[in-house]
């Protein structure tokens, strides 16, 4: 058993002084459970809006916290004991679960032995995501696209050499998904990164690209997803609050119905079927976290820390007081 509040994003109504075009954003999701030991509230305090790379416009967050970082954490709270037990930087944890639950996605919705993978994105998120779905399957061949040509050639040979196999450049977007049975789009991009008119039969698409109600960012388009027989997404409760383009509003536009689209726990507990067929398209929208995932790889890395002798201790005094809150 396992309990999660959906994640909110909050922008102050004014730009930034010093960042023109950029806006305060407070996020923050939380969950927890019995078995992890745990409650989990990460938080992130951003600088949020958007720049364009080759001419293609992307989220960006900028660096402005002292000695030009981000400011993201997440607090445990010890669920018998009610007081915080760990603060930790949200970073790392943040790359893991995303890729993580992508390839939970792929192992029910993709072929059974996808042979070329089209990868969008060259960054954070992209290379977490090669890691980990070639864990789980054994490409033929890789193909990478992102709009900035040095980037994802650079990305291309350091993947190339650290995990011992070919991964290819792709010249075009196109190029990224023709000849493909797997693609997977792990970007920062605002809008979608190719045409869904070039999907075909067989294929397994997947998306990371969760937007607020203010971005509206996305990374699939409208036709990939009428298209699909199959549309899983992470949460619809978040595209509902935050007017997903590619959730919530193609439900109002009747590309699909509201009750067609699934939730990844909805395939993981059985209530609806994953892959049936060959030629089905697939498509797996990882589109927002979940606090039950940072309390999961939280309270391992805790116990990790614990082990190695990492981190610094802080009386639990500070937090803690003898009036009822």
């Amino acid at each position: 058993m396992a309990l999660n509040r959906a994640r909110s994003q909050v922008y102050l109504p004014a730009e930034s002084k010093n960042n023109p075009g950029f806006r305060y954003r407070f996020k923050s999701q939380e969950g927890g459970s019995p078995g992890t030991g745990v409650w989990a509230l990460r938080i992130t305090s951003d600088m949020a809006g958007h720049s364009y790379t080759a001419g293609v416009k992307r989220r960006r967050i900028l660096p402005v916290a002292t000695g030009n970082k981000y400011c993201g954490f997440v607090i445990l709270f010890d669920i018998e004991r009610i007081e915080p037990i760990a603060i930790m930087p949200d970073g790392v944890i943040q790359k893991l679960r995303v890729a993580a639950l992508s390839a939970v996605g792929a192992k029910y919705l993709a072929p059974a032995k996808p042979s070329v993978l089209g990868l969008f994105g060259s960054g954070w998120q992209a290379g977490a995501h090669l890691e980990f779905l070639c864990r789980l399957f054994n490409f033929e061949r890789i193909k990478v696209y992102s709009p900035n040509e040095q980037h994802r050639r650079d990305f291309a040979e350091s993947m190339s050499r650290k995990l011992d196999r070919r991964v290819d450049a792709a010249k075009s977007p196109r190029e990224a998904v023709e000849g493909t049975d797997f693609i997977q789009a792990a970007t920062a991009a605002w809008d979608a990164v190719f045409d869904g008119h070039w999907v075909e039969k067989g294929m397994y698409v997947a998306s990371i690209g969760g937007s607020d109600a203010s971005s509206k960012r996305r990374e699939i388009d409208d036709e990939t997803i009428r298209r699909a027989d199959l549309y899983i997404v992470h949460s619809k409760e978040v595209a509902r609050l935050d007017q997903s383009p590619d959730i919530w509003d193609i439900a109002q536009k009747g590309i699909m119905k509201w009750e067609s689209i699934y939730e990844i726990q909805d395939l993981l507990g059985g209530q609806v079927a994953g892959r049936t067929r060959a030629d089905e398209i697939t498509v797996f929208n990882n589109n927002t976290g979940a606090g039950t995932q940072f309390a999961a790889l939280g309270s391992v890395v805790l116990k990790k820390a614990r082990d190695m002798g990492l981190g610094r201790e802080i009386p639990t005094d500070w937090f803690l007081e003898d009036v009822t809150p």
